[in-house]
Order: C-alpha cells, then structure tokens, then sequence
C-alpha cells in the first residue's frame, strides 16, 4: 500500500536536493589533505583544488515551500488507515480531524466540496480509510494530508451512517412506542406515497380492492429511488397534512432493493418529517427483511406493502367474521341457559318455590327496614355535625365583629385627614412666603425695574442692542424700549 511510502524527513529532503558534484568536490578535498604525501611520489606538479562551491542559504519560506512540492510530487494518491482523533467540524464546512495509529498521528483536512459527499459522520474512535495527498500547511509548517474521501473500515459508509442517525433519533425518544399513534379502524381514505411506474401501487389496489372495496386511495406520485428521493416522500408527507380532509393515514410504500437503493428512507429530514406528521403514518418499504429509518420512526411499520394493505383493512375485513362468532357465541348461551331453566323448573315443586320466594321476601323487607334505620340515624348524626359546625362559625364571626374595626379604622382615618389637611396648610403658606420672596427680588433685579426709573434700552435696525454711540450714524433708525412702550426714532446726531 502507498502507506509504507516514508516521505522522509526535512533533513532527508534536503540532502536530496544538494548537488552530488558538490558531495564528491568536498570528498575529494578531504582525500587530499589525508594524503599529501602522495604528492612526492610525482614529479609533476599536483593540480590546484577544485574550489567549493557556496552553500545555498534557504528562507524558511522557501524551504518549506520546496519541501512542500516535493512531497506533493512524490506523495500524490495515498491511502492512509487510522483512527479518527480530535474531529473538528468548522463553520465553513471543512472538516479537520487527525489519524492515530501506533505512536504516530497525522493531521488531516477534508474541505467542503468533499465532506458533503461523505455518507457517514465521522467521529471520535471510528477507524477509517483516507485517501488524499500528502501536503504542508506552510504558516505552521505542519505535515497534513488532504483528503479527498474518507471510508469506514470493517463497515460501508452507508451502515455507518444507518447507524449514526439509529442511535441519535432513539436518543431524542423519536422511536418511543409512546408516541406512535393508533391507526383508525375505519378509515374513508388512504393516502398512498410511492412511484407509479411500479409493481407496488398495483398490490396495494388488487389487496384493498379485495378486502375493503369502499375505501378509497389518493395516490401521491413519488420519486422512491435516487438522490431526490427523501424530499419527493417529504413533499408527499407535507401535501396530505396540508388537507387533513384528503386522507386519514398516510402510506409509505416501496419495493425491495438494495440498501443503496434504500437509503432515500434513511434521511434525517424524512424521518422527522414522518415523526412531525398530523396524520398517522404507514411505512411499507422493501421485503420483511429490510429495515430503514422510517419504519422505526412510522406509527406502523408493514413487512411489504401488500401487508400495509392487509393491515390497513384489518377492521373491514374481520367485522363479518367478528359479527358470525358473537352470533354463535349468542345462539349457544341462550340454548345453554334455557336447558337451565328448563332442568330447574322439572326439578322445582310449586309449595318449594312459593316458600323459597317467601323467605325471599323476607330477607328483602328485613334488608329495607334495615336500611331505613340506617338512613334515619346517619341523617340525624349529620343535621347535628352540620348544627354544631354553624354554631362554632356565629361565634367566630361575633368575635370577629367587623363594625367596631371598621369605627377604629375610621376614626384613624379621619385624624390622618386631620393631619394631612394641617400639613398641606403649612406647606402652601410656607411656599407663598418663598415665592413671594423670590418675586420681589427678581422684579429688583429685572431690567423692566430699571426702565421705570426712566431709563431705556436703544436697538438698531438689526434688533441688536446699542452700547457705543459709534455702533450708529445720523440717520440710522433705531427703537427706545421704554418701561411702557416702544418708540421709533432716527439718530440725527451721536456725540461722545
């Protein structure tokens, strides 16, 4: 398998992209410093050392960028088994998640395009198959593998995601028996969901026509197989619950298959959907067998639609047989207690009946005496319980009196009007004195005051107030506020 590929490490990496002439220049040199005695052997001059070349200095970025292509080169399909560590589902829809096996683990990333097509949830502990390259996620400098599918291992995706979705809706209660409704016994009408095409739709008429010819089918054409098929049963589900008066049960019904061809009935959204319905809900889907989501989740889960068909005209078709055996039942107790009766009456004598029904009669009157004594005396134990009680509650009521509460209440009253009346009296003359006060010392400091003492305030023809005779010019309008009026005049002539 492609999981025994080692990328090797950073230091391995590198070493293969280092030039072997540059390995075999350094190696030379070593030989020649180890062996300079050699030179005097020759008579010929030895040849200079070849010059090093210079070391390449990396950028980290660049290193590990080229690291990075080299392993997406090297490692581009490989298929990676583990066990699901640390799963992350983000808010874009990535999926992050790492592998363990051993001591060793690998982070993995499953974008958005790629987690939606997975049939399963992946989960904490679940060992799986990843296939995907091998990649580096260069801001961390983290060894990553992006996946492209994940798989389960010992189990099908599909099984895996069956029993995903089994587990969390038992959790939630949606497969209580609790909660599962009791189908009518005499329903006016059906509502069939299914496909058209099929064998299905036809048993289910021959079944119903045969058991219960009165009743009546609303067909809901359906899509039952494929990617569409969950929101086509769902649209069917909604159809019917939005006229309740269409149809009394709504029936589910497809043939058998694999469980590829199954797993529309295994959707999340359709099982709610069923669980939400108004109407009771009939699932028949594949053979005896076969088992999907909405069987569990259904109110009545039918082997084959044929039987949903049998089990939906149950009551009709057994009401002549149930009427045939109480029939017989009633013909055979009345035979049975008129030989009773005819056995007592040839064994009974006239004077032994007539003293059986004397000492019967006095049993009854002896009993109805009885009884009258019994009603007299408890009638009496009560009118004196009832006597006693009502005298207990005029005395507690003559204690508690409320006419003399109510005279001390008013009288409380009346004093808090006393004193309420006195301190408002108070108040108010206390706040005449302060208003007053405060009037006589505005009115001092008012302007209007000043201009009674045959002052007056002079406005331009702007409205502004004149302070300075050299603000107008002979011939400027002006206004005098005088305490009492207002006179227009025009400046003839302003002197300092």
């Amino acid at each position: 398998m492609a999981r025994d590929d080692n990328p090797g490490t950073l230091a391995d990496l590198w070493l293969k992209q280092t030039p072997a002439r540059s390995l075999r220049s350094k190696s030379e040199a070593v030989e020649t410093q180890a062996a300079p005695q050699l030179d005097l052997l020759f008579s010929s001059p030895a040849p200079p050392p070849p010059t090093p070349e210079p070391r390449r200095i990396f950028s980290v970025a660049e290193l590990v960028s080229t690291i990075r292509g080299r392993l997406e080169h090297d490692h581009p399909d490989v298929l990676v088994e583990g066990e699901i560590s640390n799963c992350r589902p983000a808010a874009s829809g990535h999926l992050y998640l790492t592998l363990k096996g051993g001591d060793a683990q690998l982070p993995v990333v499953l974008f958005r395009n790629r987690a939606q097509l997975l049939r399963f949830r992946p989960e904490d502990g679940l060992a799986v198959l990843a296939r995907g390259r091998i990649s580096i996620y260069e801001p961390r400098g983290q060894l990553q593998l992006i996946a492209e599918s994940l798989e389960p291992l010992g189990a099908g995706a599909l099984q895996v995601a069956f029993a995903q979705l089994k587990a969390r809706l038992l959790a939630e209660g949606l497969f209580d028996a609790a909660r599962k409704r009791p189908l009518p016994a005499f329903p006016r009408c059906v509502g069939v969901i299914t496909s058209t095409a099929g064998a299905v739709l036809h048993d289910i008429i021959k079944v119903t026509r045969r058991r219960h010819a009165r009743l009546n089918l609303l067909v809901y054409p359906a899509q039952v197989q494929g990617p569409g098929s969950a929101a086509s049963v769902i649209s069917g589900i909604d159809w019917f619950n939005a006229h309740p008066d269409k149809a009394d049960i709504i029936l589910i019904a497809r043939g058998g298959g694999s469980m590829e061809d199954l797993a529309g009935f295994n959707d999340e959204a359709l099982a709610r959907a069923i669980a939400a319905s108004v109407l009771p809900v009939v699932s028949a889907v594949g053979h005896e067998t076969d088992f999907t989501i909405a069987d569990f989740v259904a109110d009545l889960r039918a082997p084959t639609p044929s039987a949903a068909a049998e089990l939906i005209t149950a009551a009709q078709h057994q009401i002549e047989d149930r009427i045939a055996a109480l029939e017989a039942r009633t013909l055979r107790a009345a035979r049975y207690h008129l030989a009773l009766a005819r056995q007592r009456l040839a064994t009974t004598s006239v004077p032994a009946m007539r003293a059986q029904l004397e000492s019967l009669l006095g049993r009854r009157a002896r009993r109805l005496d009885d009884l009258g004594y019994r009603l007299v005396t408890s009638a009496a134990r009560r009118l004196r319980t009832r006597t006693t009680h009502l005298s207990q509650l005029t005395t507690r009521l003559a204690q508690h009196n409320p006419t003399a509460r109510l005279a001390l209440t008013r009288r409380r009253l009346d004093r808090a009007n006393d004193s309420l009346r006195r301190l408002a009296q108070t108040t108010l003359t206390a706040h005449t004195t302060r208003l007053d006060r405060a009037a006589t010392r505005l009115h001092a400091l008012s302007p209007l005051a000043v201009l009674d003492r045959g002052y007056a305030l002079v406005f331009d023809a702007n409205g502004q107030l004149v302070r300075n005779f050299s603000k107008v010019r002979p011939g400027d309008p002006i206004r005098a506020r005088l305490a009492r009026g207002t006179i227009a005049a025009k400046v003839t002539e302003s002197t300092e």
